[in-house]
């Protein structure tokens, strides 16, 4: 821990982290998502509780030091009052997280003042009332903005399932399409080439030439 309250992050999260940008990037590219999208650092800080400055960095490569767990948890615990506000637009007040999280007022007061060190029971009890995944208050910086991507990489993924589907769908309605992917163009040769004579292979050749002339393409 450095001198200011920080820790070095260890590299194991930096690497989980970079394996998930990679993924998540390539993705991306491939759906033809803009990358200011799927990065997007305000959404990503909110998601994750890592300050904006922080995800930037992250996501450059660059460590930005990690808070110790009480830092870390002040923090993360003003970003949810924050952002995390009551029908009304409001924020909660330390009474309304005290009576929601089982504890009293001077010690809703104290966490969130940063003058009482967080138990594990006060990280879950406030994280249920906010109703944020495990870990929200205490991850690390890398691991939490990795956790935030992984929802992102699987709404990519869905997307990606999706158009595959819908393609798939459409081949099926388009018989050389349709054949194309049952068999492929080496397939359909190698088949053809199996074929005894010149005029069973003719055969093959006017069927497919009959095909083609019943497949109506768009013009180019």
């Amino acid at each position: 821990m450095t001198g200011e309250g920080f820790e070095d992050p260890g590299t194991a999260p930096m690497a989980v982290l970079s394996a998930v940008v990679a993924r998540v990037t390539a993705l991306a590219d491939r759906l033809g998502v803009p990358h200011s999208e799927v990065f997007d650092i305000g959404r990503l800080s909110v998601a994750s509780g890592v300050p904006e400055p922080v995800v930037k960095a992250l996501l450059s490569g660059r460590p930005a030091g990690e808070p110790d767990v009480q830092a870390r948890f002040v923090q993360r615990l003003d970003l949810l009052r924050r952002t995390r506000l009551k029908p009304n637009g409001r924020k909660y007040t330390q009474q309304e997280i005290a009576d929601g999280a089982g504890m009293s007022r001077q010690q809703a007061g104290a966490l969130i003042n940063g003058d009482r060190r967080p138990t594990m029971e006060h990280c879950d009890a406030i994280q249920r009332f906010f109703r944020v995944h495990a870990g929200f208050l205490t991850a690390e910086d890398p691991e939490a903005l990795a956790s935030a991507l992984q929802q992102t990489e699987q709404d990519l993924l869905q997307k990606l399932a999706d158009r595959e589907k819908k393609a798939a769908a459409e081949a099926q309605s388009d018989p050389l399409e349709r054949l194309l992917q049952n068999h492929g163009v080496r397939g359909i040769a190698w088949r053809a080439a199996q074929l005894p004579t010149d005029q069973h292979r003719d055969k093959v050749a006017e069927w497919l030439d009959m095909l083609l002339e019943s497949v109506q393409r768009p013009e180019s």
